[in-house]
């Protein structure tokens, strides 16, 4: 028989041993591998036309050609670079360019297939009817589409259509779903200026996300959308002009549509950065010191693109 002091040497010896292989184990365990949200960028639809310049960089499908680790918003060429470095910025996102028509299921490099989320800064073309069943499939899908418009009458290459004219079309005539399919539509208003204040929820990932809290926007020749949750009950609105609240005066709003997730802004003001290609009259929006229009921008990306 051993005595105690050996039976308690030995049990001090297996709890030793037992935590070195856990150790080892957690060691040698490979890291997890980080996930890249990829993000397509539309600029083929008119969003260069006029005084619009919704690009994240001249450098097209791949704004990294222009400057491959931008380290400020200059180091891209667009009214949307501060939104573009700030994602580069961060290691965690693939960002592209389509300058043509958008397809899902193709070959081209820039097809929805191959991308989480896609973002629409104020399309002044309507899309094709097979435009529209490519980014309402996408979604459906599980893509995420960020819908950004700006006032009625904002036709800023004289074609008849505007970004509010532009994103009802798609919600209500397209062949995968025409019947309200995120629960809103875009109102045709020309809203002057304003700051659209954040509902509370400190439970909101847009709201409360990794790059910020949101408290307000800005609107600055915008429009709002009325929310209808009798046809889509997870249609939400986050920002609501003054005055307004409920399923009226929505400025920020997002919803859900089969597996995809859908955002919408009602201005391109806010996500403006006031520098872009030389010949354009630009506004600084997206650093108003009056509202939180860069963490609203980012904290959607985020959540669209999850």
């Amino acid at each position: 028989m051993f005595g105690p002091r050996f039976t308690t040497a030995l049990a001090v010896f297996g709890l030793l041993a037992t935590g070195a292989v856990a150790q080892a184990t957690a060691t040698a365990a490979p890291a997890a591998a980080a996930t890249t949200h990829r993000v397509l960028f539309d600029d083929g639809h008119a969003e260069e036309a006029g005084n619009a310049d919704w690009i994240i960089s001249t450098s097209k499908p791949d704004p990294l050609s222009e400057d491959s680790s931008p380290s400020s918003e200059t180091d891209w060429t667009g009214a949307l670079s501060s939104w573009g470095v700030a994602l580069q910025k961060t290691g965690d996102y693939s960002l592209k360019t389509a300058t043509s028509a958008l397809t899902y299921g193709g070959s081209s490099s820039t097809d929805l297939s191959n991308f989480d989320t896609l973002v629409l800064p104020e399309p002044n073309t309507k899309f094709t009817t097979a435009e529209k069943t490519a980014i309402m499939n996408f979604v459906k899908n599980g893509g995420g589409l960020f819908m950004i418009s700006d006032h009625t009458g904002a036709d800023r290459n004289n074609d008849g259509y505007d970004a509010v004219e532009i994103f009802n079309d798609l919600m209500t005539n397209n062949s995968v779903d025409s019947t309200d399919p995120f629960g809103f539509s875009v109102d045709t208003l020309d809203i002057s200026s304003g700051y659209p204040a954040a509902i509370s929820d400190s439970t909101d990932p847009v709201l409360h996300g990794s790059f910020g809290t949101v408290t307000k926007s800005l609107i600055a020749d915008g429009t709002t959308a009325t929310l209808k949750p009798a046809d889509n009950s997870s249609v939400k609105g986050l920002l609501y002009r003054s005055g307004y609240s409920g399923n009226t005066g929505a400025f920020f709003a997002t919803s859900t549509f089969g597996s995809g997730r859908v955002a919408f802004w009602g201005d391109t003001s806010p996500v403006d950065d006031g520098t872009g290609q030389s010949g354009n009259t630009l506004y600084d929006g997206w650093n108003d010191t009056g509202a939180t229009n860069a963490p609203l921008a980012l904290n959607a990306t985020e959540w669209l693109s999850s």
